[in-house]
């Protein structure tokens, strides 16, 4: 793992902060004996694995001694979770867990930091009002959401009934998600369900994105930047010629199906009958991969889950309570309500989730270009060369991304 420049003085600030920690205000997942436990040490030494606590005394007294840049824990139980191979751990069950990372956005620079911070928790809201709770069927005492400490939110799900599901059994909660093997037309024909009221919205919300597309291709270029991710991050569509497509070859076919949209009489062949190839042979399967893949019918409306961390019954998580090494911030939990972003509480993690709060300021010089943070209201941005001044919540923030450095 690479590590910020000038690290030393954030190792001690972690240490301060481990050292404030006590029996009490220590978070410790359910079933602790069972978990494994993984932390990053600060500077280039390997990760220290295979970990196991007996009990919140020993971990704090770990946190406290080391300090560690990150923590995590095993989503799964184990009998013996300090056996390095995993065969003789011998697994017992895993949590389910939704990890949602901004930096998966199609179209969305990880340089803006709040643009990506609100637009990720709104499709982990959407998560779990779209599908986890209307169509799994989960329940809200079940689960616990987690700030990431970095660029997005965990959705746990603790539901004893869950804990024995395989990797084929979450891999099709995921599929299910990112609308892998929904059959469009199939699906349009069929009986009321959420998908066929996704798709309905979305050849209309992906038709008026072309026609803007092609009333004005310079000014509409993040739209094109948009449809080509989706199209390259889907790769599963249903030709399978079309998978040897290049982005820029991606991109010339979103140009042609915008031309092809503006026609009136083609959308209404559309709107009758789905079945009907309206934008040729080649583009209409793409147009269908746009429909399921564009950000207001499935990011939007579901979440772009880091399906790895889903499907992957031996992973582990950031421990809750612990601070992200890459930016400073905490690993915070809070009541799934407070996902909702349109809600007047709504969870706030450019201001909750900030534990270092000296005032003194720090010169710092950006080393990247078109770089936006804030934090507790304070915004600061620049590109390479740019001086400017930061408290230390936001000297911490730049710094350990690697985004400025401190002036000497």
């Amino acid at each position: 793992m690479l590590m910020a420049e000038g690290w030393s003085r954030h190792a001690l600030r972690f240490s301060d902060y481990y050292s404030s920690l006590n029996h009490n205000n220590l978070w410790t997942p359910p079933r602790l004996k069972s978990r494994e436990w993984m932390f990053i040490p600060w500077g280039s030494r390997p990760p220290d694995r295979h970990r196991g606590f007996i009990d919140k005394s020993e971990l704090l007294k770990y946190l406290q001694s080391r300090a560690p840049h990150s923590c995590f824990h095993s989503t799964a139980y184990y009998n013996y979770p300090s056996e390095r191979k995993m065969i003789d751990k011998e697994w017992l069950g895993a949590d389910l867990i939704f990890d949602l990372d901004g930096d998966h956005l199609p179209g969305v620079s990880d340089r803006d930091f709040p643009t990506m911070i609100n637009l990720i928790q709104e499709q982990a809201w959407s998560l779990w009002e779209d599908f986890l709770q209307p169509e799994f069927g989960f329940r809200e005492e079940y689960i616990q959401t987690s700030f990431s400490g970095h660029r997005g939110f965990h959705i746990h799900v603790r539901d004893p009934k869950l804990f024995h599901l395989d990797s084929n059994a979450r891999r099709e909660l995921v599929n299910h998600i990112r609308g892998e093997g929904i059959d469009v037309r199939t699906t349009l024909a069929g009986p009321e369900s959420q998908w066929k009221n996704r798709v309905q919205n979305g050849i209309q919300t992906v038709i008026e994105k072309l026609k803007n597309i092609s009333s004005e291709k310079s000014k509409n270029k993040h739209l094109i930047d948009n449809f080509t991710s989706i199209l390259v991050s889907r790769n599963n569509f249903s030709d399978n010629k079309l998978k040897t497509l290049s982005s820029k070859t991606i991109t010339k076919k979103i140009l042609q199906l915008a031309d092809l949209s503006t026609d009136e009489s083609r959308i209404t062949r559309l709107n009758n009958d789905s079945s009907l190839l309206v934008f040729g042979e080649s583009l209409t399967p793409l147009f269908w991969e746009l429909v399921k893949g564009d950000s207001s019918v499935i990011l939007g409306n579901a979440g772009e889950t880091d399906e790895a961390v889903t499907v992957d019954v031996k992973r582990v998580i950031r421990h809750v309570g612990s601070l992200h090494g890459k930016c400073g911030l905490r690993v915070t939990d809070f009541p799934l309500k407070r996902l909702n972003p349109y809600d007047s509480e709504k969870f706030d993690p450019l201001s909750e989730t900030i534990v270092f709060k000296g005032v003194k300021k720090t010169k710092l010089k950006f080393i990247v270009d078109d770089a936006i943070a804030s934090l507790n209201g304070i915004e600061i941005s620049g590109s390479k060369g740019e001086i400017v001044e930061a408290n230390e919540s936001l000297s911490m923030f730049l710094t350990l991304k690697g985004w400025a450095e401190v002036v000497r």
